[in-house]
C-alpha cells in the first residue's frame, strides 16, 4: 500500500499560479532561492543530461532586458502593442527565473525529451515557489522564442533556447480560480 502525502496532494489540487503583474517586492534573497532552484532541477531527466540550466535576473538587470525587448520588437517591425507586451514583463518584473533548454547530443535520449524535461522544470520550480509561499508566474511570450533576444539578453549559445522565464515575488492580490479541464472529457480508460 502507498504511503500519501495529502498535504502535497492537496497543494497540487489547489495551486494556482499569480498573474506576474501582480507580483511585488520583496523577492527570495538568493539564499531563499537556492532551495526552489535545487527543488526544480530534481525534474525527472532520462539519461542525467542535465539539458537545462537557470539564469537568475534580479531587480537591478530588469531595465536592460525590457529595453532588448523593446529594441528587437522594433527590429523584428513588431506592432506597438506586442513590443510593449513583450517589454512589460520585465519593466513590471523584480525577480525571474530564466528556465534554459541546453540541447545535448545523445543517441538515446531524443531532443525532444530534453524539452519535455525543460518544461518540467519549469512547472517544478513554479510549483517550488508557490509551496514556499511566494507568488509566482510562468511567462513565455515573443521575446523568449527570438534567436536575438535570447542573444542580446542573456548570451545565450545557437544550442539553448528559453523554456520559459519564472517570475517570482509577493503577491499583491489572490486571483479567482479559473474554469479546470473536465477530467472526464480529456481522459481515456484503457482496459484491454
Amino acid at each position: 500500500m502507498p504511503t500519501p502525502v495529502p498535504d502535497a496532494l492537496e497543494f497540487l489540487l489547489t495551486r494556482r499560479s499569480r498573474p506576474a503583474k501582480t507580483l511585488a517586492a520583496p523577492v527570495p534573497t538568493r539564499a531563499a532561492l537556492v532551495p526552489l532552484l535545487t527543488a526544480a532541477a530534481r525534474t525527472p531527466d532520462h539519461g542525467k543530461l542535465e539539458p537545462w540550466r537557470f539564469i537568475v535576473i534580479e531587480t537591478s538587470a530588469m531595465p536592460r532586458l525590457a529595453a532588448v525587448a523593446e529594441a528587437r520588437g522594433i527590429a523584428l517591425n513588431l506592432e506597438a502593442e506586442q513590443i510593449g507586451k513583450g517589454r512589460a514583463q520585465f519593466d513590471q518584473g523584480h525577480l525571474a527565473v530564466a528556465v534554459i533548454e541546453v540541447q545535448k547530443p545523445s543517441a538515446k535520449i531524443p531532443a525532444l525529451e530534453q524539452t519535455y524535461s525543460a518544461g518540467a522544470v519549469c512547472l517544478a520550480l513554479l510549483n517550488a515557489a508557490l509551496a514556499a509561499g511566494w507568488g509566482a508566474n510562468w511567462l513565455s511570450g515573443w521575446p523568449s522564442h527570438d534567436r536575438g533576444f535570447m542573444t542580446d539578453a542573456l548570451g545565450l549559445a545557437p544550442h539553448e533556447r528559453i523554456a520559459g522565464f519564472i517570475h517570482i515575488g509577493t503577491e499583491t492580490s489572490q486571483p479567482p480560480d479559473r474554469p479546470r479541464p473536465d477530467i472526464d472529457a480529456i481522459t481515456t480508460w484503457v482496459s484491454a
